[in-house]
């Protein structure tokens, strides 16, 4: 009979344990509602990557957090703060989704694939296609300045653009004549890269290196020097601290004012630089919300890709995600994104 006390007393213990868990459990997942029933939600955290200067990215994006406010409220979601960061690095925002401390980034496809056990991507961005959209480099530098169509695209391309510096011009010359690069004529060069997961910046052209001359961006050695934007990069190339620079494929329309109005340079960007390499197509960039969020709900992951496809359509709205090119959103799946994935494991191995 004591024996049975004992297991009967140490049972009804774990009983009211679990109890305990379970209620604190559901406290923590506690929804909260306002009194017109729609769900409240005290502050939704937004990370954008670097890939500009980020006191850019930091004004036009703005707007964006009464447009989405405007928005979630009708899907029934009452947002009393949104708060908008642009991360230090590609990596930071793809660790603030993997540790849940971002709600919702906006991230390019590498480091989408980089992060993806930590993140689920909701959307993938559509651009204005370009004017040229060819695998030759002589054809990219045949018909320049590179214009913007009205064309929906969901891939892009990254150059290797070669600057106004000596060896950048001799470089450009060569390619322009017809003649083939050799690895002997660019592993000299001071080249600009961005962070490994960088798809413009450092994953494509470290493929195209591989295609061209069997060797990667390790291989530049200390001749690979990292930007932490596109903007320090074209900074760079334009005072001749780099020669070469990866990028995505309209960015010299990005910075085609700031050439001359802030880089000090006379002649149009257009004519100072010239690509000398070009790559496979790249995926667009994401819209990715962390799974590790308590924030991020089926409901609210359903109406913040709502949200964000709405406001796309609006003027004030594409004025905000022009920051990064973008000219709307549709709905995405992560088997979208495979390609990517096979094209880092790629590089893994190159290194």
């Amino acid at each position: 009979m004591k024996k049975f006390r004992k297991i009967l007393v140490s049972t009804l213990a774990l009983v009211l344990t679990l109890g305990m868990l379970s209620a604190c459990g559901s406290k923590k997942q506690e929804v909260k509602k306002s009194e017109d029933g729609k769900t409240i939600i005290e502050k939704v955290s937004i990370g954008f990557v670097p890939s500009r200067e980020p006191s850019e990215i930091v004004t036009a994006t703005e707007p964006l957090k009464t447009l989405l406010k405007d928005q979630l409220v009708k899907s029934g979601f009452d947002v009393k703060n949104i708060d908008i960061t642009v991360g230090t690095s590609f990596e930071a925002v793809g660790e603030g989704l993997n540790s849940g401390t971002l709600d919702v980034g906006f991230i390019p496809a590498g480091t989408y694939v980089l992060y993806r056990d930590g993140a689920e991507v909701l959307l993938t961005a559509t651009r204005k296609g370009l004017s040229v959209d060819d695998n030759s480099a002589k054809v990219w530098n045949d018909n320049k300045p590179t214009k913007k169509t009205d064309n929906q695209v969901t891939s892009y391309r990254a150059l290797i653009i070669a600057g106004p510096s000596e060896k950048g011009q001799e470089l450009a010359k060569k390619v322009n004549s017809g003649e083939k690069l050799a690895w002997e004529d660019v592993k000299d060069l001071k080249w600009s890269v961005m962070n490994p997961t960088s798809p413009a910046g450092y994953i494509y052209p470290t493929l195209w290196l591989n295609d061209t001359f069997g060797k990667t961006i390790k291989d530049l050695g200390s001749n690979a020097i990292i930007s932490d934007s596109y903007g320090s990069a074209f900074a760079r190339l334009a005072s001749g601290q780099v020669d070469v620079l990866c990028t995505y494929a309209d960015a010299r329309n990005d910075q085609e004012k700031k050439w001359t109005e802030n880089y000090s340079r006379t002649a149009s960007i257009w004519d100072e630089t010239n690509v000398i390499g070009v790559t496979t197509p790249i995926y667009n960039d994401t819209v990715s919300v962390s799974k590790k969020s308590k924030t991020v709900t089926p409901e609210f992951k359903k109406a913040l890709e709502k949200a964000l496809i709405e406001i796309a359509k609006t003027e004030e709205g594409k004025k905000v995600i022009s920051v990064y090119s973008h000219e709307g959103y549709q709905p995405a799946k992560d088997a979208d994104y495979d390609n990517e994935s096979k094209a880092q494991d790629i590089v893994k191995k190159l290194k």
